[in-house]
């Protein structure tokens, strides 16, 4: 049986500083995020998934958006490298976090640059995004942390978003779902199913049919409940000021095994 444990990080003092780069800046209530996050915890939690807490980052605004720390394949662990100088404190944590949980731990290194954002698992294929903040460099040793363990690693160029999986995500069957105008080469994936909203691109695979969402997707919820998927929402309006969504704030550890 696949694990269902998750590393998420709580929101830190200065989250309104974190960084925009596709969107105009506006202003960010920490409270309200805050209350956020916990509903986001409590929605995985709910659906049968085991929680760890990161030690916080509080000098690092973009902390909480924990999945841009690490790409997990199997029980293997790699270490970002995140290609905004000012996140590369966020690691630290999370390597002492999958170390615990029994990851076998490698690491990006200079001159590569990897976001976890980047990295779209679908079964054994794993999608990463070639763009703002994940270099050619980050891809090679992505490609050589993995593919050993049996994954086909394919590089997708990402110009539109900040990251890939703020283009596209994928559904529990592995076909592929993007916002089409934000979505550089919707070719290069076997199977493509367009959604009406930014947000309505991205889920999180709770379990089951059963897709955790932003709520303000309701037109992309909508076409996915008509195909049969369990939709459930969560507010994450705050951290969408951030360029954050529903895969970001969270690190779905599905691979490890006693």
């Amino acid at each position: 049986m696949p694990s269902k444990k998750a590393l998420v990080r709580r929101p830190g003092p200065r989250i309104a500083d974190g960084l925009v780069t596709h969107v105009e800046r506006t202003p960010v209530d920490a409270e309200r995020a805050l209350a956020q996050w916990q509903e986001y915890v409590a929605a995985l939690e709910g659906h049968g998934w085991e929680t760890f807490l990161v030690e916080p980052a509080d000098d690092c605004p973009d902390a909480v958006f924990v999945e841009d720390a690490v790409v997990a394949f199997r029980n293997v662990a790699l270490i970002a490298r995140p290609g905004a100088e000012s996140r590369r404190g966020e690691t630290a944590g999370v390597e002492e976090a999958v170390a615990r949980l029994g990851c076998s731990v490698n690491w990006v290194w200079e001159p590569g640059t990897l976001d976890g954002g980047d990295v779209l698992k679908v079964g054994d294929t794993v999608y990463v995004g070639r763009g703002g903040r994940t270099n050619a460099a980050g891809v090679a040793q992505l490609r050589a942390a993995f593919e050993p363990l049996g994954a086909r690693v394919v590089a997708v160029p990402v110009s539109k978003v900040l990251h890939l999986k703020s283009a596209v995500t994928a559904l529990p069957d592995g076909t592929v779902i993007g916002h089409e105008p934000l979505v550089d080469h919707a070719s290069l994936f076997p199977r493509f199913l367009p959604v009406p909203e930014e947000s309505g691109a991205h889920v999180v695979l709770l379990g089951g049919d059963r897709l955790l969402m932003a709520a303000s997707a309701p037109k992309s919820a909508e076409l996915l409940a008509g195909l049969g998927y369990d939709p459930v929402l969560v507010d994450i309006s705050e951290f969408e000021k951030l360029e954050g969504c529903v895969t970001c704030l969270s690190v779905r550890l599905r691979g490890l095994h006693a």
